[in-house]
């Protein structure tokens, strides 16, 4: 990679982070729909993130098509990998790779769609949630996956974002190698690896965390107007379980690994899963906006 060594200024590319979110409350109407304001902050946030990665990324030699293609048609945040990265032959997808991702895509959008046939109106919260479900395949299984066989088709090295989840056997894969594995880089590159110099791994890791569980709060409670602090706690939970399967007892009774480590992996993801999507979010977001785009 052709990156320079110049040490780049501190505050360099985090403006829109720190002013885009905070200026949504200020210039936005009190008549848009609660749902609207979650996808504008989910938006911002989301722009400020890559606005950071790319700014923070010294670009030598780079087609202005890379850039322009980095910033406005690639989910990832690997800015570094997309910009001088390729995609050898091994890299390129398959028929059926193509096919998988297309198929995951039209899953989700069937669950979306179709759920309300399917689940009784006066089960609400399950409607919502299997919507969530609906959506979370439409775009990061399916949408995400399509752009990264595109991309890789041209030479570009776009990995997956989601990579087999459901075959993680304990939290650090889940969370480390396997689920979205865009907001994995940014956590890493800007929070985890810089304070792990500082304050040591295990203190970057719930920083880290905690991090994940202010923005998830920012996005999901303060639009829903309740359910505060309950993605917060819920990604504070994670790190306390990533620890116990490290620790000497969870590696003595298995708990990192095979069958065991799988099913501890998903209790703790699972079981506490209210708490990230708390039933205001449900109610107050998901539900409307499946109304408002004809799903129900």
């Amino acid at each position: 990679m052709h990156l320079a060594a110049t040490p780049l200024p501190v505050w360099r590319g985090w403006l829109p982070v720190v002013v885009l979110p905070p200026l949504a409350w200020f210039i936005v109407p009190d008549t848009l729909p609660r749902w609207a304001v979650m996808w504008l902050l989910a938006l911002l946030l989301y722009a400020g993130f890559k606005w950071l990665t790319w700014r923070r990324t010294p670009a030598v030699g780079v087609p202005a098509w890379r850039h322009l293609a980095y910033l406005l048609a690639w989910p990832g945040l690997d800015t570094p990998a997309f910009l001088y990265g390729a995609a050898d032959a091994a890299d390129r997808p398959t028929a059926g790779e193509w096919l998988f991702a297309g198929s995951k895509m039209l899953a989700g959008l069937a669950c979306f769609f179709l759920s309300p046939h399917v689940v009784p109106s006066d089960r609400d919260l399950l409607l919502g949630w299997v919507g969530m479900i609906g959506i979370v395949f439409t775009l990061h299984f399916g949408l995400f996956h399509l752009l990264s066989c595109w991309w890789r088709t041209q030479g570009v090295a776009a990995a997956p974002l989601m990579v087999w989840p459901i075959a993680s056997t304990s939290l650090s894969e889940f969370w480390g190698r396997r689920w979205n594995t865009a907001f994995r880089d940014l956590a890493y590159r800007f929070l985890f690896r810089p304070l792990t110099r500082v304050v040591g791994p295990r203190r970057g890791l719930f920083a880290g965390f905690l991090f994940s569980g202010l923005v998830h709060d920012a996005v999901i409670t303060l639009p829903a107007a309740g359910g505060y602090g309950g993605p917060t706690l819920y990604f504070f939970i994670q790190p306390l379980g990533m620890l116990l399967q490290r620790s000497r007892l969870g590696r003595t009774r298995g708990l990192d690994r095979g069958v065991i480590g799988w099913l501890g992996t998903v209790v703790v993801l699972v079981a506490p899963a209210g708490l990230l999507f708390p039933a205001p979010f449900v109610r107050n977001i998901v539900l409307p906006f499946m109304a408002a785009v004809g799903a129900l």
